[in-house]
């Protein structure tokens, strides 16, 4: 949906390439097919296999990056990043991937996801006498690396890996190899794919389509893979706990042409969308979700329904953010321009509203009133994933209950909230049992955490508000 007016948004996006002349060409059009995951920032580090250079900026790929400007970090190796601000802020300092350079060789890391441990880490690190750059947490793990007491780089690395707690998808490059790691529950996702002789890392399979790659694996929980000019060599740097992915990434952060542990996003919002219509009976005209994230569930809706599926809301592609203002006027126009009813679908009609969650609920309110100022006569909301009523702490910026309008009020209260002449959520088991993943255990491989408040890893005290630390499990 509109994650920049709606307020849930992921942390960032990572691509890395080992192995081609045009690397930071081809890790420009990969941050682009994974700018859905960050708008805030971009960058990109190259390596000829001599230096370590650097090219970022806040805004958009297509704003920080020129054809000229990607000449002048040409190499045959460069890790890339996209950013939306959660944990450290805004600010050019902290857009990634972050450069570090030292007499013993320099180093570059792409990190996608918030460890739960960073302030303690942080904060045993000052006590040693390291002086932090930046507020992002990524930053941890270089001064850990740098003052682990192994001898090779790969030993330090994977000790440094095994000291942070919460969610992380890295990229580590240096002049010498790429190294990749995915924290032990494997929060996030991270795939590998091959083009050609070179090796491809990104957050979604989506950018492997872009640059022509093909996807070879997932990268597993607490693995740690070395990619260099000899091929690519897998080992750990932890035992695997049990995986707990990101359950948004399949209702609504990934792209829908990308698969997450050979699931399609798209088959699976559908899934989704089939399991509310068996969930909750409602006499309606037409079936429309709100774009884009919703669109395969309202169709999935529809099709296990028998109710008509229209687009009953477009969405204007060429409105920029800056319409985002502070008064309580600018959002209602900001959500007008963003989102249009289509008046001819919806008038007259009993409109079944397909959306993906309900965060703060005041976006819901305003499409809903939308719809009714187009002439719908009844506008029926129908949510494919759970109430969010707990925060997150691995990278989606909901860190607090208190912004979280399922966490203080009812359904029903809710569906007063927002104008809606019912809300139905897609129930826990529904939503687990219908994205298709087959892990063992009964959460089947998903973090539920925003929905049950069960966190899959310690949350550290310093990590959570005080009024919260009694909700945290």
């Amino acid at each position: 949906m509109l994650a920049e007016i709606r307020g849930l948004n992921e942390e960032c996006g990572i691509f890395g390439i080992w192995g081609h002349t045009n690397a930071a060409q081809l890790t420009y059009y990969g941050l682009h097919a994974l700018q859905h995951r960050g708008q805030e920032g971009a960058g990109i580090v190259s390596t000829d296999g001599e230096a370590l250079r650097a090219l970022k900026g806040e805004g958009m790929v297509s704003e920080v990056f020129t054809p000229e400007k990607l000449e002048q970090i040409t190499g045959t190796a460069a890790i890339g990043h996209v950013r939306y601000a959660t944990a450290g802020g805004s600010g050019i300092e902290n857009v990634q991937p972050l450069l570090f350079n030292s007499t013993t060789g320099s180093l570059a890391i792409s990190h996608n996801g918030n460890l739960v441990n960073a302030t303690q880490l942080k904060g045993h690190l000052e006590r040693q006498g390291s002086i932090f750059q930046t507020t992002s947490d990524t930053e941890v793990l270089a001064h850990l690396i740098k003052r682990s007491g192994y001898e090779s780089f790969e030993e330090k690395a994977k000790n440094a890996l095994s000291l942070l707690k919460g969610a992380f998808a890295c990229l580590i490059l240096t002049e010498e190899a790429m190294f990749v790691a995915l924290d032990p529950n494997g929060l996030r996702p991270l795939s590998v794919g091959k083009m050609g002789d070179a090796w491809v890392v990104a957050s979604e399979t989506c950018a492997f389509d872009i640059v022509g790659a093909e996807l070879v694996h997932s990268v597993e929980p607490g693995e740690f893979l070395i990619v260099n000019d000899d091929g690519m060599r897998k080992e750990r740097f932890a035992y695997p706990e049990e995986r707990s992915i990101c359950t948004m990434e399949y209702v609504y952060f990934s792209r829908p042409d990308s698969d997450i542990d050979g699931i399609n996003i798209h088959s699976a919002r559908k899934r989704l969308g089939k399991q509310l219509a068996k969930e909750v009976h409602i006499e309606a005209d037409v079936v429309t979700g709100v774009p884009d994230s919703s669109i395969s569930a309202a169709i999935g809706f529809s099709e296990q329904s028998g109710i008509p599926y229209e687009l009953g809301l477009i969405k204007n592609r060429y409105v920029g953010r800056t319409f985002i203002q502070p008064s309580q006027e600018m959002r209602e126009r900001g959500v007008k321009m963003k989102l249009s009813p289509v008046r001819q679908v919806v008038k007259g009609k009993r409109v079944v509203m397909v959306d993906d969650s309900i965060v703060r609920g005041t976006t819901s309110r305003r499409i809903v009133a939308l719809l009714k100022e187009a002439g719908a006569t009844e506008v029926h909301v129908v949510i494919s994933s759970p109430p969010i009523k707990n925060p997150c702490f691995y990278g989606i910026d909901i860190s607090t209950s208190g912004e979280l309008i399922a966490a203080n009020n009812t359904v029903e209260e809710m569906r007063e909230i927002i104008g809606a002449d019912s809300l139905t959520f897609l129930s826990v088991d529904g939503m687990v049992q219908n994205i298709g993943r087959t892990d063992p255990g009964s959460k089947c491989g998903h973090c539920l955490a925003c929905f049950t408040g069960e966190y899959p890893t310690n949350i550290y005290p310093d990590t959570v508000l005080p009024h919260e630390k009694e909700k945290v499990k």
